[in-house]
């Protein structure tokens, strides 16, 4: 009975973990992408030279996306709204706020990170420095937009959640 106890206990913690990080880690993700979206643009409209920098900020915009994909997923299998939303679907998905969390969230997510990632790849094979800034200005962008409409802000109208867990 103790051992039940115990793993209960570290899951919920396990959990609890999970949560505070992937809502820590999506500030680096918004700051990065301002970030690359800023350079893009100042790079394109100045004619500037695709610098080490640039494409350092290119590819950490990616990579941190991706961690952040990868502890989302894992919380997304640990989740006990999730688990309970696909036990009982039929019931749980005209609660929108479990419907938020369970598929709209997750599906824009992924989306947004599939266009950081074809974004980031594109511009690394383009030939020229305002080819590669214009690809990362326009994916990234898009990106951004998705990525603001499936994060539950305090404010938003799908699902609320604090700053910070």
């Amino acid at each position: 009975m103790f051992l039940l106890y115990l793993h209960r206990q570290t899951k919920f913690a396990m959990y609890q973990t999970l949560t505070f990080y992937h809502s820590l880690i999506r500030w680096l993700v918004l700051a990065s992408i301002v970030y690359a979206i800023y350079r893009a643009y100042k790079g394109y409209s100045s004619n500037a030279v695709f610098s080490k920098r640039d494409n350092a900020t290119r590819h950490w915009t990616a990579t941190i996306a991706h961690i952040q994909l990868l502890v989302g997923i894992v919380l997304y299998t640990q989740s006990p709204i999730i688990k309970y939303f696909w036990n009982n679907f039929n019931e749980a998905i005209e609660n929108f706020d479990l419907a938020f969390f369970s598929l709209l969230h997750l599906i824009l997510m992924l989306i947004a990170i599939i266009l950081i990632t074809i974004g980031s790849a594109k511009a690394k094979r383009k030939t020229t420095d305002k080819e590669k800034f214009k690809t990362m200005l326009i994916w990234f962008s898009i990106s951004l937009i998705i990525i603001f409409i499936a994060i539950p802000w305090p404010f938003s109208p799908f699902a609320t959640r604090p700053y910070f867990r």
